[in-house]
């Protein structure tokens, strides 16, 4: 039997939709093969774990002082894969673990700072790496490798925060140059929706400026697709050796797919991503089906992913155009519902996921990271005192 830490939780925006991510999880892994072991992370960034946290009941009235429920630490040395708390006699381990399954989205989960600690250590994991981790997060970042790969994006603009705030007027006068209204306001390291605003006039856009400074440093501005269809593909594999699942069209009741539109039904309680009203599989003609794939595929290449991402289309009905909109590298429910049709069951994919994470830790053992280059010996050590060579 394999230990399986399943982290989640967070100090980000989606820190809820992690929970729910999480537990959805821990609840269709196959028992039989898996000692799973929640490993939640608070708003405050401490982490925790415990039979309880199983639960995502627990989470409405948490009490993380409970009984049974464990403050833990991980160390990032080399080697090392457990999960350590604090005893009277010193630090004394509760687990060790043989993979980490990171259900995290946004910021120190999302964005390769969680995939760097376990880099360090050695632990395999489940999500894309440090590089497509990092690149997918930052939409503007994303964008530009986008072009670089030949995909097509939507006309945008980018700023920090110091310029949206302290030269607005000629943010607002570069946008309205370049792209015109309508446009989406974006925090450029946000997922869920959280902070994006569309803008009709220059009053709107500024009300989306203020909100989307709240949130980010980095803003991104696009120019907003009025006869617009959104499409998402998910890919399930490592680098060039993935698969696509079924193409949805999520419907948003208003003029964007916000955050309560995706997670917060009308009845009922949430399930995540599969809560969302939509068209499964895509109504789609052939052309359009095999493009969105392709790109999908190209982009997930070509961004060095691995582990299941879920890629968001936009269609321009008007100009019969496709273009990539963003990445998420760990995506809701971790998109499992995509690849159900596809003949994949959860717990299947679940499988899948971690066998990616061993693997991909087996292939990095391949590579050397030394090289004995006798530097030290050659070197007058004395000039190094004074900084003269």
């Amino acid at each position: 039997m394999l230990n399986v830490g399943v982290f989640f939780g967070g100090r980000a925006a989606e820190h809820d939709v992690s929970i729910i991510t999480g537990t959805q999880m821990i609840e269709n892994a196959d028992k039989s093969k898996y000692n799973l072991f929640p490993v939640y992370i608070s708003r405050e960034g401490k982490w925790y774990t415990g039979e309880a946290l199983k639960d995502a009941k627990f989470f409405l009235h948490p009490d993380l002082s409970q009984k049974g429920i464990d403050e833990v630490i991980f160390s990032p040395a080399t080697g090392n894969r457990s999960l350590f708390k604090k005893t009277m006699f010193g630090m004394k381990s509760v687990c060790d673990l043989d993979v980490a399954v990171l259900a995290m989205h946004g910021l120190h989960g999302e964005d390769g700072t969680l995939q760097g600690i376990f880099e360090m250590a050695d632990l395999p994991y489940t999500s894309c790496g440090v590089t497509g981790s990092s690149s997918c997060m930052d939409k503007i970042v994303t964008k530009l490798a986008l072009i670089g790969l030949g995909i097509p994006c939507v006309d945008y603009v980018y700023y920090d925060r110091n310029e949206t705030h302290n030269d607005r007027s000629r943010v607002i006068g570069e946008v309205e140059e370049k792209l015109g209204y309508p446009v989406i306001v974006k925090p450029a390291n946000l997922g869920s929706s959280i902070g994006i605003k569309k803008a009709h006039d220059r009053e709107e856009l500024k009300d989306a400026l203020d909100l989307a400074e709240n949130y980010d440093r980095r803003i991104l501005i696009e120019h907003a697709i009025d006869r617009l269809r959104e499409i998402n593909c998910a890919v399930l594999g490592a680098g060039s050796d993935a698969v696509t699942g079924t193409l949805e069209e999520p419907l948003a009741k208003g003029e964007i797919l916000d955050f309560a539109a995706k997670y917060l039904p009308e009845k009922g309680q949430s399930k995540g991503m599969k809560s969302l009203d939509r068209k499964l599989p895509a109504e789609l003609d052939e052309d359009k089906e095999k493009k969105i794939r392709e790109y999908a595929l190209r982009a997930f290449k070509g961004l060095d992913m691995k582990g299941v991402v879920r890629i968001d289309f936009m269609i321009d009905e008007d100009k019969d155009e496709v273009y990539l909109n963003e990445v998420n590298t760990i995506p809701g429910s971790l998109a499992f519902y995509l690849f159900e049709k596809e003949g994949i069951p959860y717990r299947d994919l679940i499988d899948r996921l971690i066998d990616i994470a061993l693997r991909s830790m087996e292939e990095k053992k391949k590579s050397s990271y030394a090289f004995d280059s006798s530097i030290l010996q050659k070197v007058d050590m004395t000039s190094l005192k004074t900084g003269v060579k």
